[in-house]
Parts: C-alpha cells; structure tokens; sequence
C-alpha cells in the first residue's frame, strides 16, 4: 500500500476530535494532487466515524456481515430466478450479523463518549452489505448511508411462475383463454414494475456511496 494511502487509513483510525487537525497537517506534508486528494477528505459524521471504528477495530465482527450480507444477496437472486435458495436462512442470518455489528459500533462508540443513532448505524451497515459491489477503502466512510432494500435484484430479470393452463371448458373456450392471458400479462407486469422500483433504489444508494468514496 503506497504510504499516503496508509496515512490516510490512520487519519480515520483517529478519534473523531482530531480528525480535521489531523488531516490539515497531513496536507501540508504533500503536494500537487496528494494535497488536493488529502484536504477534500471529509470529516466522518458521528455515525460513519462509528462503522469506520468497527472496520477497523472488530474486523471480524464486521467481516461476518458483509459475507452474510453476500449469501442474503445470493438468495434473493436465486430466489427472484427461480432457483433453490434458503432465503429465510440467509435473512436470519443477516440479521442476527447486523444486530451483532450494531451493537459492536455502540460499544466502541460509547467508549469515545459517542452515542451514534442505532437506526443510523443499522441502516448504514445494512447497506454496505447488501451494496452490489464492496467500497474500493472501506473503513473511510464520511457519512451515512441509506439501504436501497432489494439491491440483489440489481440486473435480474424476474422468473415469473405461472399455473399450467387448466383444460378449456367446452363451453365459450376463447374467453377462458382470453382471460387466462390477460391474468399471465398481469403477473408479469407486477413483476418487472417491481423489480424496476427495487432497481431505482439500488441506483441511489450506490450513487450516495459512490459519492462518499470519491469524497475520500
């Protein structure tokens, strides 16, 4: 890891009071782009300073969700394919993952004199884990985020599970048909409407992370 990258994960490894001292002196000691890259870091929020804290200081406690947050994305993917997939399990999981990582956060932040919101914290995790892709520098997060829901619907197309057409009655079979076509069309409908809300959600709360990344 170059040096100035490794300066810039102990500049958020800092308590939350030192962080803009810190910083301001680490811009002086570069040049060019560096200083440029180093000054327009944003000072963490109480909130990502506590998930930040997290990273770094109960990594495996926060490796333990995103690798449930990946098997949760797994099988809602499965699931909205039409594959096997235990997405009760997974949603447990996840959950019991996240309620672990909260309270972790809490802890560490308590120990500072901190008291991040829990909904903050909860809604924040819950979105790095499910995010599509994992952030390029985690552990340097500058502000909370917001879940997107269903981020594993991301690109998929919905596998619309139909009954086999029932046997036309002998009377007036071309409206039997006329209707079970239309009930097919409706389904599918609903579908893909929702999956393209799920889709829209994703896109803002990758954007929102996209933005925090490239504050820092």
């Amino acid at each position: 890891m170059p040096d100035l990258d490794r300066q810039i994960d102990e500049l958020f490894q800092l308590p939350l009071a030192e962080f803009t001292s810190a910083r301001n002196a680490l811009a002086k000691t570069v040049r060019g782009a560096d200083a440029t890259r180093v000054r327009t870091l944003g000072k963490p929020t109480v909130v990502a300073w506590a998930i930040n804290q997290t990273y770094w200081r109960a990594r495996h406690t926060f490796e333990r969700l995103m690798k449930a947050g990946e098997r949760l994305r797994a099988a809602q993917i499965g699931a909205l394919t039409g594959k096997a997939a235990d997405l009760r399990e997974a949603g447990e999981a996840h959950r019991k993952a996240l309620a672990d990582v909260v309270k972790e956060a809490e802890r560490i932040a308590s120990e500072a004199g901190s008291h991040p919101s829990p909904d903050a914290l909860t809604r924040t995790f819950e979105a790095l884990s499910l995010a599509k892709d994992r952030p390029e520098h985690p552990g340097r997060l500058a502000d909370a985020l917001q879940p997107a829901g269903f981020e594993a619907l991301a690109g998929v197309r919905p596998t619309v599970r139909l009954k086999p057409d029932a046997t036309p009655a002998k009377k007036e079979p071309d409206r039997r048909a006329i209707e079970e076509e239309k009930k097919r069309q409706r389904e599918i409908k609903k579908a893909e409407a929702a999956l393209a809300r799920a889709k829209a959600k994703m896109r803002l709360a990758e954007a929102a992370l996209k933005r925090t990344q490239d504050r820092s």
